[in-house]
């Protein structure tokens, strides 16, 4: 059965996506715990990162520093903090955390919510930044 990243990558589920190749696809966590928490993955559904082939795990943080760098414009923040986790969805991922402190990237049991028109915004921000 497809991953729920798959099935965003397929177009069965939509999504707040802010850059995408034929490879690659980014787009906003829905349980973000900072404005513009983003999730890099690679189109190719492969569980655990560490399994992914070289060209596509290079692909993918080359990827994810396009991103970090348009996200980090977009909204205002000292860093973007790159963590890889998360059990729950079975498909390769990274998360982009614009952070102000250590504790932005530390505490992901704090999760923020935003409304449909604040995603949009936020989606609309980020998009604008990133060279591909």
């Amino acid at each position: 059965m497809a991953s729920l990243f798959t099935k965003i990558v397929n177009g069965e589920i939509p999504a707040w996506k802010v850059a995408e190749d034929e490879n690659y696809l980014a787009f906003l966590d829905i349980f973000p715990v900072a404005k513009g928490h983003t999730l890099v993955i690679p189109k190719k559904e492969v569980d655990y990162i560490f399994d992914l082939d070289e060209e596509t795990y290079s692909g993918l943080h080359q990827f994810a520093k396009k991103v970090a760098i348009g996200l980090q414009k977009a909204i205002h923040c000292k860093k973007i903090g790159e963590m890889v986790l998360g059990l729950e969805v079975p498909h390769a991922h990274i998360h982009l955390v614009p952070m102000q402190s250590e504790a932005d990237l530390l505490n992901f049991s704090k999760k923020l919510s935003f409304t449909k028109e604040e995603m949009a915004e936020i989606t609309a921000l980020i998009a604008n930044e990133i060279q591909l």
